[in-house]
């Protein structure tokens, strides 16, 4: 499977961006899928998954009520609405595929998209 994250850019803090993933592969619909961010000089660290069906979903506390992870298995895309972002949120923001099923560990994930980076200004 093969990954390639968009969508990222710089918004104000309180705002919204959408970031899509766009995976090959006609495997994709069984896998699940997560999103992961790293900001400067911190750990990778989870932010939300999703199983292979759309059905159950995960959040970090972190961005639990202001983010939602969405799939379309017939599109072989998994999105990331981000709302009312805040400063903190600031980070390149990974998508990635699991075999098995949704998970907050990032080493459960064995395939990775090149990262997109999110800028909220304070």
């Amino acid at each position: 499977v093969q990954l390639q994250a968009s969508g990222g850019g710089l918004v104000q803090a309180g705002g919204s961006l959408r970031l899509s993933c766009a995976a090959s592969g006609r495997t994709f619909s069984t896998y699940a899928m997560g999103w992961f961010r790293q900001a400067p000089g911190k750990e990778r660290e989870f932010v939300a998954a999703i199983n292979w069906s759309g059905g159950s979903t995960y959040y970090a506390d972190s961005v639990k009520g202001r983010f939602t992870i969405s799939r379309d298995n017939a599109k072989n895309t998994v999105d990331l609405q981000m709302n009312s972002l805040k400063p903190e949120d600031t980070a390149v923001y990974y998508c990635a595929a699991a075999a098995g099923r949704p998970t907050s560990l990032d080493y459960e994930y064995a395939y990775w998209g090149q990262g997109t980076l999110v800028t909220v200004s304070s």
